[in-house]
């Protein structure tokens, strides 16, 4: 297991040291859109528009939803890479099997896109000028919040496992990723708000958001409650994943494109 992490990690290094221009862009992209956004914002509203501390929380869940875009669309989209290069079968004949090799393969890449994410935070921090908490206990909501996302990582793998081309769809769920995690659960209506322990990665984004913008201790009821969404989350994507792969072997449709 240590020798398959740590050759994934050499696969990604490889592979952003040789195509470094497609992390840059990323980087750029991701960061003026939302400057974008935020100046669009304020020549709509004119000097009226005084935020206070809702831009931090804006800023936080901004972030949030790009990282756990990062983390949805890689294993579908990893599986759609080997279909048309056509060396889906071998990770599937590998003797690790094929979740484990997407599961170590989306951890190597959490190392850099935690970077990346990172260096977006400070540079929209700097154009915004707004101001967030950090220290070592952001870590336990984060794992929570990274749990949700790897679970709904492996489901949306396993419809590009079974219908190969999901692009349309995944399109369609950023749209909700964004209410999840922009969107504080306190401004939901009556009847999602009850819900909202219930749904993936909201209860974590939640905690984070009161740690870094409001500097609020860690509620170890919330935490308690995040992490059992997180592994919920993920021990049912690997649930649909697997049962994606019986279906695909049993219609022979695995290397199909």
């Amino acid at each position: 297991m240590l020798q398959l992490l740590l050759t994934e990690i050499k696969r990604t290094w490889t592979e952003f040291i040789r195509y470094p221009i497609e992390a840059i862009a990323g980087l750029v992209i991701t960061t003026f859109i939302f400057y974008g956004l935020f100046l669009s914002a304020r020549f709509v509203a004119g000097s009226q528009l005084h935020l206070g501390d809702r831009l931090s929380t804006i800023v936080v869940g901004y972030v949030l939803w790009t990282l756990v875009l990062f983390i949805v669309n890689d294993i579908a989209a990893a599986l759609q890479m080997e279909a048309q290069t056509g060396t889906l079968e071998q990770i599937f004949l590998s003797p690790f099997g094929a979740p484990k090799i997407f599961l170590v393969r989306t951890i190597a890449n959490l190392g850099l896109r935690l970077a990346l994410i990172l260096g977006v935070l400070i540079i929209i921090m700097l154009f915004t000028r707004t101001h967030l908490y950090f220290s070592l206990t952001l870590l336990l909501p984060l794992s929570t919040l990274l749990l949700g996302a790897y679970g709904m990582s492996f489901m949306m793998g396993a419809l590009a496992l079974v219908f190969k081309r999901v692009e349309q769809l995944l399109g369609f769920f950023r749209f909700g990723l964004l209410f999840l995690l922009a969107v504080p659960i306190a401004t939901w209506i009556a009847p999602l708000r009850g819900l909202g322990i219930l749904l993936p990665m909201a209860t974590g984004a939640e905690e984070l958001r009161n740690l870094m913008v409001r500097n609020q201790s860690l509620s170890l009821t919330h935490f308690m409650l995040a992490l059992l969404n997180g592994i919920g989350y993920f021990a049912l994507g690997l649930f649909v994943f697997k049962w994606a792969e019986r279906q695909a072997k049993r219609q022979g449709i695995l290397s199909g494109y």
